[in-house]
């Protein structure tokens, strides 16, 4: 199939999905033979009816991580970072609660979420150019998820603690060190940070809805302050995306020419350093300096995923066929059509995609008896138990994230082929209607459950 057809096939198949997943609104980029072509499907707000352009921009959610790794490898890359540097004595204001583990976090910790921090944490909501430098000093009191080295966990303190060096390094803002370290050189004109610059864009909203059901524009915007964006929050174009995308395809070179990475570092950010607990929440096979890393037969590459008030964001790039793929949605189904879209997409490219995760089909008997209790980090509860003869799990967002979203709870079912720990756990609740995994590990003698690629311990 040629690549035009390929297009046309697409344009018609991401029309036709959308309408089955009922999301108002969808973006769609291919990067194929050296080339961004960009799709665009429905609208942004049902509020408005305005139509998704390809000049529209979503929220990327944790996508803005590998953002946020990139520009800091800049700065490895021009000798003024080290990777193996202590983070305290690069930022003497970095501190958990525990001196001993502080002491031994190391920047490269920060870019693969080995630091142990924790991530559900939102800080005080100031809007100032001081704003991280703030969250930061305030993070110091909150307790880690486990041991830094011994795991990766999801981490937005980590991601937000590594923008703050780029700021001390740079001597600028961090989303001013964002426009000099990337936008810029990248010409990403869709792409920002603050949330004042959105009225000079056509910006998406996120829809809820119940599965099945309809969605409405949802009641907020977005959840994250200002000092969260490192971590959670860059808008930008699903084109714009790819642009970023075709930086790291083409080894550090920008589109006309100029070299701003060197290939070794662009390489560099690829390679393993650690194997998750959670191999399914992110689809990492293992995790490098900022990236997601897929390794399966005829499917090797790497990629984030991003969510923000049920807007969706899938990045996948595979070097070997020069391909990349920027999918940008504003409802809570948008994985839904990732999964969708996708695999044949893909198959027309040359790729096979893996099979998704779930539960085993015929079911199994689920025995979760021995992991049943009570789980607690900063800004989450977990609470494993059981209702009618039947293995449940509750969810419920705590403290400075209590305003996430109202409790999850769902059953959990067994897995085919995976071990007696992993389990899968459908919440089916608005924003949130796909299988995730839930794992239960113990690590130095203390038991966790890893929902999201996050550790948290047992409490009781």
């Amino acid at each position: 199939m040629s690549t035009n057809d390929v297009i046309t096939t697409t344009r018609q198949r991401l029309d036709t999905l959308r309408a089955k997943h009922r999301i108002p609104g969808a973006q769609l980029a291919i990067l194929v033979d050296g080339e961004i072509h960009e799709l665009a499907s429905g609208i942004l707000n049902k509020n408005t009816g305005v139509a998704v352009t390809t000049d529209s921009v979503f929220q990327s959610g944790s996508v803005a991580k590998v953002y946020t790794a990139t520009a800091a490898m800049r700065l490895v890359d021009q000798g003024r970072l080290d990777l193996d540097a202590k983070v305290v004595d690069v930022l003497p204001e970095f501190g958990t609660p525990d001196a001993e583990a502080t002491a031994r976090i190391t920047v490269r910790h920060l870019f693969c979420h080995l630091s142990g921090t924790g991530s559900e944490f939102h800080g005080n909501p100031n809007r100032g150019d001081d704003c991280i430098e703030l969250f930061v000093r305030d993070a110091r009191e909150v307790p880690m998820d486990l041991p830094p080295g011994v795991a990766a966990s999801y981490s937005n303190i980590g991601i937000i603690t590594l923008a703050r060096i780029v700021e001390v390094i740079t001597g600028e803002v961090w989303d001013d060190a964002l426009k000099q370290l990337l936008f810029e050189p990248l010409g990403l004109k869709r792409s920002f940070t603050l949330t004042e610059d959105a009225v000079r864009y056509n910006v998406a909203m996120g829809h809820l809805g119940a599965p099945g059901a309809e969605p409405e524009p949802a009641e907020m915007w977005t959840v994250h302050p200002r000092a969260a964006s490192p971590a959670a929050h860059i808008l930008m174009s699903a084109g714009d995306m790819a642009r970023f995308a075709k930086l790291h395809l083409d080894g550090g070179v920008t589109a006309d020419g100029t070299r701003i990475m060197s290939a070794e570092s662009v390489a560099a950010m690829r390679e393993p350093q650690s194997v998750p607990v959670d191999r399914w929440s992110v689809s990492a096979d293992a995790w490098g300096l900022g990236w997601s890393l897929y390794d399966h037969p005829n499917y090797h590459g790497f990629g984030h995923d991003g969510s923000a008030v049920s807007q969706h964001a899938m990045l996948r790039i595979y070097p070997e066929q020069g391909v990349a793929l920027a999918l940008m949605t504003n409802s809570g189904a948008g994985r839904s059509l990732y999964a969708d879209l996708f695999p044949e997409l893909l198959a027309s490219l040359g790729i096979t995609m893996p099979a998704p995760f779930g539960p085993a089909d015929p079911p199994i008997a689920a025995d979760a008896t021995r992991f049943y209790g009570t789980y607690e980090r900063e800004g989450v509860t977990i609470t494993v138990g059981e209702q009618d003869g039947v293995p449940r799990f509750r969810y419920e967002f705590t403290g400075t994230a209590a305003h996430v979203s109202p409790p999850l709870e769902g059953e959990l079912k067994a897995v085919a082929g995976e071990g007696d720990n992993v389990f899968s756990v459908r919440f089916g609740a608005e924003g949130s209607d796909e299988d995730l995994a839930v794992i239960f590990a113990t690590h130095n003698d203390t038991e966790y459950v890893w929902i999201g690629m996050r550790a948290t311990p047992r409490a009781s």
